[in-house]
């Protein structure tokens, strides 16, 4: 080749190599940073996207110029001279690309085990998901449990993932991390905050017809903050029945898709729960009983008027339990 033909093919590549850089970079494509695992994350995007970049200025480069410097006039039918195998540009060509290929499977592995190591001092919190909802279990904070991912900033923590149906996927996008929660399995995933505020959990298998709803928030917290919150929480849980059947109920987001006075909740999805002596009636059950089976076994028996399938079951530790079922039978009799 060349070398003016050289320099026409080198300018080509250095113009579309360009064009896609600024595509890449003044495109806000990703969602903002919140933990140490998606710097590694990202790394890894970038250093593809490089890659990426400069295999299109080449290619991009060489069809235009030859478009250009080999086009023939639009009345030359004449077929065109034979061409023959290269051996030499058909190593190259299979060489270069299975080097970035090793290097990007390098690099993600390395990522990969970093982003695993939660390191001494972590937090634990289990992770249970269901149709259609997530609850979350503090282990080491006397088995707290919350219907939002509440974490410290600046603290490892190790979500240990499961589900009660099928398949479900936990992914935060600002965390980057992404992983599956399987029936009967536990799965693990690392998450160090980096960025107070609140983010979206989102599931990502599809799970059934509520799928697209299945969703609740990761809320990072400063440590005093997280701390506090987990103080209350416990003393409200150590209380009276009636204040630590309320907390229960507080953390649990009942309140999104039920009605009760008691707790100044007034959703409109599920039953109106200070009807709940008249539900149990219809049903032919005891109040308590009833009440017990609504949130185990929410489908055991579906009040005229709703759907079912759309209240998932709960596990909770026994003591909350009881104590979330002895604040609904006195809230619905009017007690406080």
């Amino acid at each position: 080749m060349r070398r003016g033909s050289l320099i026409q093919l080198i300018a080509l590549g250095v113009v579309f190599g360009a064009a896609a850089t600024v595509v890449a970079l003044f495109i806000p494509w990703l969602p903002p940073v919140a933990s140490k695992e998606r710097d590694g994350i990202d790394l890894v995007f970038w250093f593809t996207t490089a890659i990426c970049i400069a295999i299109f200025a080449l290619v991009a480069a060489v069809v235009v110029y030859s478009v250009w410097k080999f086009r023939v006039r639009p009345d030359d039918d004449s077929d065109g001279p034979p061409i023959h195998g290269h051996t030499g540009v058909e190593i190259v060509w299979t060489a270069i690309p299975a080097v970035l290929v090793t290097a990007i499977s390098v690099i993600s592995g390395i990522v990969l085990v970093q982003n695993d190591q939660a390191g001494d001092g972590r937090l634990d919190v289990n992770v249970t998901a269901r149709q259609f909802a997530w609850t979350f279990e503090y282990p080491a904070q006397k088995n707290l449990t919350s219907a939002q991912l509440r974490l410290p900033l600046g603290r490892s923590v190790e979500l240990h993932l499961t589900a009660n149906d099928v398949i479900h996927s936990f992914w935060v996008p600002e965390f980057g991390q992404k992983q599956d929660a399987l029936p009967g399995q536990d799965t693990k995933l690392v998450i160090t905050p980096t960025k107070l505020g609140t983010y979206p959990v989102i599931c990502t298998e599809l799970c059934g017809l509520g799928h697209a709803l299945m969703r609740t928030s990761a809320i990072v917290m400063k440590p005093a903050e997280f701390e506090a919150w987990v103080k209350n929480q416990g003393k409200a849980l150590e209380g009276p029945p009636g204040q630590a059947g309320k907390a229960v109920f507080e953390s649990n987001g009942c309140g999104s898709c039920h009605t009760l006075q008691a707790a100044g909740a007034s959703g409109k999805v599920g039953p109106d729960l200070d009807k709940l002596p008249a539900y149990a009636k219809q049903a032919g059950k005891p109040l308590e009983d009833f009440t017990k089976e609504s949130i185990v076994d929410p489908n055991a028996y579906v009040q005229p008027g709703f759907p079912k399938g759309v209240m998932p079951p709960f596990s909770l530790p026994d003591d909350q339990l009881d104590a979330l079922v002895t604040f609904l039978i006195d809230s619905s009799k009017g007690g406080k």
